[in-house]
């Protein structure tokens, strides 16, 4: 976190990754029970710089990949800041894009979550208020408020922090289309609500928490974009390594040994696949 002259505050939100997930069915309010283990990674992340505004007022630029990024009071940034802004307060956001859209990645939650952290600290907001906050804005609003791993269950709201006993180095491969949520949740519901029988082994750091990786998602996200089978299968020949989704994709991930390796990996499926390719590790420490 840095600060300017004028008072704002620079900060960065890290991208979120389920490194597994399981959809344990359909809940009354309509809503998915979800079991996952989540965190936070080094890369990709935006960046946020909060200022200062009359009160009232909430304004919001948008820079980098921006192109499908709304600009207006329907951006999760905008509502967040309304959504805890004291009356006599007002907020100016520049938001710079870094993490794909409909990636499975949380770009769209962590930013929401990177103002609503500014904003506690600034104006002396309670969490409880802030969580509160984070819940009606959306399911993976408060795992990214949180900013650490955690296993994520219910539709979101239950958190219960967790340590890893190591840090996990990461290969993140993104195709050139994104997806949509919800429509991947139409379809699993639609295909009886499948469990993924993929596994991938799990990394040392994270052993003692899941005995394997996995995501239900999987089969529904390959359903509804077809071309998201044969984009893993080409990732997996190329590293022989298995790749899982990411979130509710489009993205997959591969857990690696070590930072050397994340960016050999990286580097040659960018060359090969000529695709978007990102290496990092999970954050173990809160986001600041």
């Amino acid at each position: 976190m840095t600060r300017t002259p004028d008072d704002a505050v620079t900060v960065r939100a890290p991208a979120k990754l389920t490194l597994t997930l399981r959809v344990l069915g359909t809940r009354p309010d309509g809503f998915h029970e979800l079991d996952a283990l989540t965190v936070m990674v080094s890369e990709p992340s935006d960046t946020l710089t909060v200022g200062r505004a009359p009160a009232g007022e909430v304004t919001l630029t948008v820079e980098g990949r921006a192109d499908d990024v709304p600009h207006d009071e329907t951006n999760l940034v905008v509502r967040a800041a309304r959504a805890v802004l004291p009356a006599d307060s007002g907020a100016s956001i520049a938001l710079t894009k870094t993490v794909p859209s409909g990636a499975g990645l949380g770009g769209g939650s962590a930013d929401a979550a990177a103002v609503l952290r500014v904003l506690r600290d600034r104006h002396g907001i309670d969490d409880t208020t802030i969580m509160a906050a984070a819940e009606t804005l959306g399911s993976d609003v408060p795992v990214c408020v949180m900013g650490r791993p955690v296993m994520m269950r219910g539709r979101g709201e239950r958190l219960e922090p967790v340590e890893l006993a190591d840090v996990i180095h990461l290969v993140i491969a993104t195709p050139g289309f994104p997806l949509s949520t919800p429509a991947v949740f139409r379809a699993w519901d639609a295909m009886g609500e499948p469990r993924s029988d993929r596994a991938v082994e799990v990394p040392w750091g994270a052993a003692h928490l899941v005995d394997a990786l996995v995501n239900d998602l999987e089969p529904a996200a390959e359903q509804v974009a077809p071309e998201l089978r044969e984009f893993r299968q080409r990732i997996e020949s190329i590293t022989g390594m298995a790749a899982l989704l990411a979130g509710s994709g489009s993205s997959y991930w591969l857990p690696v040994t070590d930072a050397e390796t994340a960016a050999y990996v990286a580097a040659r499926l960018s060359q090969e696949l000529q695709i978007e390719t990102v290496a990092g590790h999970v954050l173990r420490t809160p986001v600041a």
